[in-house]
């Protein structure tokens, strides 16, 4: 597919305020400006874009642990998502879900979780809300190569195959499951395990190449959104921090060589070469991109710090339970119940 001028802009944006983002995120966390921690994309910018640039605004999408990306790929503003991290009234979940836990519903960022593989079938529901209802929508799912051997996964495939749902499962593959080589836990490719299923399966080998990774998603979207069922897309990509901020493991799980070799790969340089050299773009017009980026991730902050922590009042709001047996009872009919008295008809 061919993008336009202000599209291809649009790319290097997104991919740049990821960037950014993660790395102030990061600074943050160590200096205490964050509660906890939080998983970075740094080093996956194409492939979280070249994915999310493929789908619509109406679309759905569920994330993972790793998943401050996927909203900004979409397009999500920062301010509210660096609220979110920071635990602030004004976050896209009002402070509630910090940075393993966050949604951003206005771009159809459905949430994201710390259990591995959990956010697979709340994207599969969505898929099969979109044909229940007869909406041109689809859903994606993004897991990484750690959740690729969860049964929920499977489970989710199978029923997207059978009820033909429009839906996108994506893996991204960065190799290591916190720090644990993929090769030493899964056996065969990923993306072959679509075969069993009866849905096709696609395998990314450079997931650092912007295009490389829209063109495959854009097909599967396109497929999905015909009628056409599910698509299985495995991304190998490279995460260039370590598995969270600030974790300190006894042993380096990374040969220099290695890191060096992804590092020379870097997305956004990589795609900033091709403006300059395939599309007509100049250093300067990037470079005055670059420093609109910083700013806005400095209004992120800036408006993260004007926000106020939620009230401890509004701690039980937003939350959802079903109305007990007991508790549509009158007063005497409860105090009965729990003596264990019958109750009137």
């Amino acid at each position: 597919m061919t993008l336009s001028h202000d599209e291809l802009l649009e790319v290097q944006r997104r991919m740049l305020r990821i960037r950014k983002f993660d790395e102030r995120a990061s600074k943050m966390v160590k200096r205490g400006h964050i509660p906890g921690t939080v998983h970075t994309s740094i080093g996956q910018e194409a492939q979280v874009v070249g994915a999310t640039f493929a789908l619509q605004d109406g679309d759905y999408m569920s994330g993972n642990h790793r998943s401050h990306g996927h909203p900004i790929g979409k397009g999500a503003p920062l301010g509210p998502l660096m609220a979110e991290l920071t635990g602030k009234a004004a976050g896209v979940c009002k402070g509630k879900g910090g940075s393993l836990h966050l949604a951003d519903f206005a771009v159809g960022s459905l949430g994201e979780s710390g259990i591995v593989g959990s956010s697979i079938p709340i994207a599969t529901g969505a898929a099969l809300s979109s044909k229940v209802l007869g909406r041109p929508t689809v859903a994606l799912a993004f897991f990484g190569d750690g959740a690729a051997n969860q049964g929920v996964l499977y489970e989710s495939m199978n029923m997207a195959g059978v009820w033909n749902l429009p839906m996108i499962f994506l893996c991204e593959n960065n190799q290591y499951a916190l720090s644990t080589p993929a090769h030493t836990v899964t056996s065969g490719v990923i993306a072959d395990r679509a075969a069993g299923f009866g849905i096709p399966g696609v395998r990314i080998e450079n997931g650092q190449d912007f295009f490389a990774v829209h063109d495959a998603v854009k097909s599967a979207v396109d497929r999905a959104r015909a009628g056409e069922g599910p698509t299985l897309i495995e991304v190998v990509t490279y995460r260039y921090n370590e598995h969270s901020e600030g974790l300190r493991l006894s042993v380096d799980y990374r040969n220099a060589e290695e890191k060096a070799e992804w590092l020379s790969r870097d997305p956004i340089v990589q795609f900033r070469e091709a403006l300059i050299a395939d599309h007509g773009f100049t250093a300067e017009e990037l470079d005055a991109l670059d420093a609109d980026v910083l700013r806005e991730v400095d209004e992120a902050v800036a408006f993260s710090d004007a926000s106020p922590f939620p009230e401890k009042s509004v701690a039980f709001d937003d939350l959802f339970t079903d109305t007990t047996y007991v508790e549509t009872l009158s007063r005497q009919e409860r105090a009965a119940f729990e003596q264990k008295e019958e109750v009137p008809a």
